[in-house]
């Protein structure tokens, strides 16, 4: 599934909401923003039982079987293509098929193909209602399969994922999720399964916040368009997240001047292909890291259309984040991951660091209209250096990320239409960009 038609299943049940963990997608079935956890873990897993029963599942559930169906869909029109262009190799310039045969596959194909466009598409959402609503009915394999699932209803398997962030907790992971899926299968009467599931329920815990989903994806999307890891690789659907905080428009050039193996610039380049990313980093493995992921993702990409691609929108280069080879407001977006002091840089050399990052990133930036979203977990030394750069920098919003039970933040930042002065310009210097 495509994060641009992340929340197109919205259209059809327009009751529920879809959100991305830091792994997948998945539908809200409820959410307490401030839940009364209980002093004890005996009452605290005691609530977490009658709280299966009390969750409205219905129209969540509608929404994972259609996701469930479309997926089918998909996967069946992908057979049946590949099956054709056997057929076709095999019988050679001679063999003649049945025309029967022949409008039967051309009638199943269109039809898949509409049921694509109804997800996809959300603007000719009317035209095939009409087509979802009456053509599948008369499908006899439809029918067939329908009838199975009435007379011989499917027993489902699941598994309960629990993921919590929070130290004032008296229970683990592992229990809630065991009690609370203990309740799940008294409630459904589902068989719990932890490899070979059919519905995976989520239950995201962060301090006194609950989210409970069911996921929409199988696999984890955390790692999607990546093959080449670094020490300190950002998952995708973060970078995702930061990306769409700064609302990219058609044309932008969005630089991460720290990219690491390019998880931010490939993930834009993936999803805004309309804008210019560059990916740059000082560190030569880094930037070998990414590049070889770029090739990866070409590679894929020419793969899945079968023919050549024209490429991807993004470069990789090896740079000083301290000078960059930009010329000053050239720069629509800066999007990046900036080192914590832990795995990469140390604590000390980010006093000096980030209030020089800052500097530079603004002399690149567009005076009025560029914005920035930076990610840090050394909060203390980016508050400070952004106090000396409040005159080129203005704070929109924060938002707040568990990154492997560490405490980061995501910095959303305004160029103030100040334009910028380099210090060796006070003194009648002129610098080269």
């Amino acid at each position: 599934m495509s994060t641009r038609s992340l929340y197109q299943l919205q259209e059809v049940v327009p009751e529920v909401h879809c959100l991305r963990s830091v792994d997948n997608l998945f539908v809200v079935v409820k959410e307490f923003k401030d839940y009364p956890f209980k002093e004890t873990k005996e009452e605290v897993l005691k609530d977490f039982e009658e709280l299966a029963g009390k969750l409205p599942w219905s129209d969540p559930l509608k929404v994972w079987k259609i996701n469930t169906s479309f997926k089918k869909k998909k996967t069946k029109r992908k057979k049946i293509n590949q099956n054709s262009s056997k057929e076709k190799t095999n019988n050679g310039q001679g063999d003649k098929t049945d025309e029967r045969d022949d409008k039967k596959g051309f009638i199943n194909n269109t039809l898949d193909s509409h049921i694509l466009d109804y997800y996809e598409n959300p603007a000719i959402k009317e035209e095939v209602s009409t087509l979802v609503g009456d053509d599948l009915a008369s499908c006899k394999d439809e029918k067939d399969e329908s009838s199975k699932e009435e007379t011989q209803p499917e027993l489902l398997k699941f598994r309960v994922t629990c993921n919590r962030a929070g130290e004032k907790h008296c229970f683990s992971s592992n229990e809630a999720a065991r009690d609370f899926g203990g309740a799940i299968q008294d409630y459904f009467k589902w068989k719990a399964d932890m490899t070979n599931f059919d519905v995976e329920v989520l239950l995201n815990i962060h301090d006194k916040e609950i989210v409970v989903g069911i996921a929409l994806t199988e696999e984890s999307l955390h790692r999607r368009n990546i093959t080449h890891f670094g020490p300190t690789t950002l998952r995708s659907t973060l970078a995702y997240g930061m990306l769409r905080l700064c609302a990219p428009q058609p044309t932008d050039i969005i630089v991460d001047p720290m990219c690491g193996t390019g998880t931010i610039p490939i993930e834009g380049a993936t999803e805004w292909s309309n804008c210019y990313h560059i990916a740059g980093d000082n560190n030569p493995l880094a930037v070998n890291r990414a590049a070889n992921n770029i090739s990866s993702l070409l590679t894929k990409s020419q793969i899945k259309e079968g023919k050549v691609s024209w490429g991807l929108p993004i470069d990789a280069v090896q740079w000083d984040i301290c000078n960059l080879p930009l010329r000053t407001g050239s720069v629509d977006i800066i999007v990046t991951d900036m080192p914590f002091g832990k795995r990469m840089g140390s604590k000390k050399r980010n006093w000096n660091l980030y209030p020089a990052c800052l500097r530079e990133m603004s002399r690149v930036c567009r005076p009025g209209t560029g914005r920035a979203a930076l990610l840090t977990q050394d909060k203390k030394c980016f508050a400070k250096a952004l106090s000396g750069m409040g005159h080129v920098w203005r704070k929109i919003h924060t938002v707040w990320v568990n990154i492997g039970g560490l405490h980061a933040a995501v910095y959303l930042l305004k160029r103030t239409p100040q334009a910028f002065i380099h210090p060796s310009e006070q003194d009648g210097e002129r610098t080269p960009w």
